[in-house]
């Protein structure tokens, strides 16, 4: 068994699921899923990336058994916050672009 299929089951038998409850989550047969925790088969990345998201870890935790929570983060910039620079108020425009340039990287105009 190798140290993934070993994290996958301990993952599961936290939540209390069935192999088959899992794998039903995933869209998944129950073989194939019994199959990653048995260390027989492995996932492609999809899947790992699904896995990840169901029981809210990252990848690399599930890979390399590091970082195990996952960081959700938080709207950039919320609307009912103000922003000022130099003590002036930044115009809505301007901070719609600062939004989309921190969420996208994106600065062109669209």
């Amino acid at each position: 068994m190798s140290a993934f299929s070993e994290r996958l089951s301990m993952l599961r038998t936290k939540k209390g699921w069935s192999k088959t409850h899992v794998a039903k989550l995933l869209g998944i047969r129950m073989q194939t899923y019994a199959n990653y925790e048995y260390g027989s088969r492995e996932p492609d990345f999809e899947v790992v990336s699904k896995i990840a998201e169901l029981y809210s870890v990252t990848v690399d935790y599930l890979l390399n058994g590091q970082s195990k929570e996952r960081v959700e983060l938080s709207p950039v910039i919320d609307d009912s916050a103000i922003f000022t620079y130099e003590g002036k108020r930044i115009p809505k425009k301007d901070l719609e672009l600062i939004k989309r340039i921190l969420e996208t990287g994106e600065y062109g105009d669209k």
